[in-house]
């Protein structure tokens, strides 16, 4: 009788005591994953410094403010120093931690096309926003693929409408010379495909200099160049190879307001240390360029900055053009999460499959925009399962020896044009790897 009791006791103390944890575990706030693909190293590391400060100071306010709906995001950085194998380690070690990744931004060309392939099997969303796989815009074919806001199908394509316009025309870029100074490496080929069709369909004579990684020599580069008189020099680099590209543009007399550059090769860390040298550079912008007058700032200026959090303030980056653009990505990835809770339950933990739906749901308007004080910095986003961007618009900024100043209105990828190029590459792609499109009028 006695054995009997002690059993009975102990087998009460651990239905108890598994009760307990249990309730305990259901105690805890609900809080959703975020890894932080960045570099603060090597020689992308002026751009990706202010483009990490602005993604976690956008985060740690959203964690200010109690959460999305009171579920906090939890993250943490991984440095890669833009070096792929490291990338995919980070990708790997991160995908399933903390109940599992909400989504990646890989912060890279070259991640990205080593991620992508994996990312369907393992149920893992891919943030590019601004970057990647031109043709995973196509989401009927890249269910879990999301350039967001543009790739550089469309940069390319602005910067030939851009340039045209100082012309007079797209019909007055025949005979035109157009030079194509690249970053050699996944990062800088991705937009020649959309240049030689925009070439054939107008006949200018597009010229292709490779530079080899990191790009701080180029001095055959520029002499070429000034043998061959390009009209203007579309520049695709980043980090080191930016001011590297402006200096020697400089000593062989080509005009730097003949530069167009990618929006990675258009932030302060570009052109501060050059001032003047600089004068008159052009970089095409997914937002509206730098500066703190966005009702953002108050609220981190009171929520984080205030509190001794945040990392922008302190390494001076906040309120620069990349800063901006880090924050940008952030908050489409909140706003993802946001659009899953409102579907799946408010106020949980979602799971990846929820967020991918959230991600291809997204419907920003202004209202939405001036509610988290991002009015002003962007355009309203909305996704759908055709349309993984969500809306191309871009603008062009130029660099007047002090500060960048926005020279044009929003313009936008000319769709007739770039859209045939991404649905021929993704049925390619998709061919090549054995992927079904889905029905994109049958999905919810």
């Amino acid at each position: 009788m006695k054995k009997f009791m002690i059993k009975s006791l102990a087998a009460a103390m651990t239905v108890a005591g598994t009760f307990g944890v249990s309730a305990a575990l259901k105690a805890q706030p609900a809080e959703q994953y975020l890894p932080l693909l960045t570099y603060r190293t090597g020689s992308f590391a002026p751009l990706g410094i202010a483009w990490g400060d602005g993604k976690i100071d956008y985060l740690e306010l959203v964690n200010a403010q109690g959460g999305v709906n009171g579920v906090k995001i939890r993250f943490e950085e991984c440095e890669t120093a833009y070096a792929t194998d490291r990338g995919v380690e980070c990708y790997e070690r991160m995908k399933n931690a903390h109940g599992g990744a909400a989504a990646f931004d890989t912060q890279s060309t070259g991640i990205t096309f080593a991620v992508t392939d994996r990312a369907p099997s393992d149920k893992m969303v891919v943030q590019t926003t601004g970057y990647g796989l031109s043709q995973s815009a196509a989401g009927a074919y890249f269910e879990w693929s999301f350039p967001l806001l543009g790739h550089y199908w469309t940069a390319a394509d602005v910067a030939v409408q851009h340039i045209a316009e100082q012309m007079g025309g797209l019909d007055k870029l025949k005979g035109k010379k157009i030079a194509f100074v690249y970053h050699d490496s996944p990062y800088g080929k991705e937009p020649i495909l959309l240049l030689q069709k925009r070439a054939e369909a107008h006949g200018f004579e597009l010229q292709l200099y490779p530079v080899t990684a990191p790009g701080v020599e180029q001095k055959s580069t520029w002499l070429q160049i000034r043998q061959r008189r390009p009209d203007h020099v579309i520049l695709w680099s980043a980090g080191v190879m930016t001011p590297t590209s402006i200096r020697e543009a400089q000593a062989t007399g080509y005009p730097r307001d003949k530069i167009l550059a990618i929006w990675w090769a258009g932030s302060e860390n570009d052109v501060k240390d050059i001032a003047q040298v600089a004068k008159g550079y052009k970089t095409i912008t997914l937002h509206n360029s730098a500066g703190k007058d966005f009702g953002v700032y108050q609220k981190l200026e009171d929520e984080v900055y205030a509190k001794g959090k945040g990392m922008g303030k302190g390494n001076g980056t906040h309120g620069t053009i990349a800063y901006n653009r880090g924050m940008m990505i952030s908050f489409l990835a909140v706003e993802a999460i946001r659009t899953a809770q409102e579907k799946f339950g408010v106020g949980q933990h979602m799971n990846s499959e929820q967020i991918r739906w959230g991600f291809e749901n997204l419907n920003i308007d202004e209202a939405r925009l001036e509610e988290t004080g991002m009015a002003g910095m962007m355009r309203p986003v909305r996704t759908t399962c055709e349309d993984h961007v969500g809306g191309d618009w871009a603008r062009i900024a130029q660099w007047d020896g002090a500060k960048w100043e926005v020279i044009s209105d929003w313009m936008q990828a000319d769709q007739d044009f770039v859209k045939p190029i991404v649905m021929e590459e993704a049925k390619k792609y998709a061919d090549a790897k054995g992927i079904t499109p889905r029905d994109c009028s049958a999905v919810e």
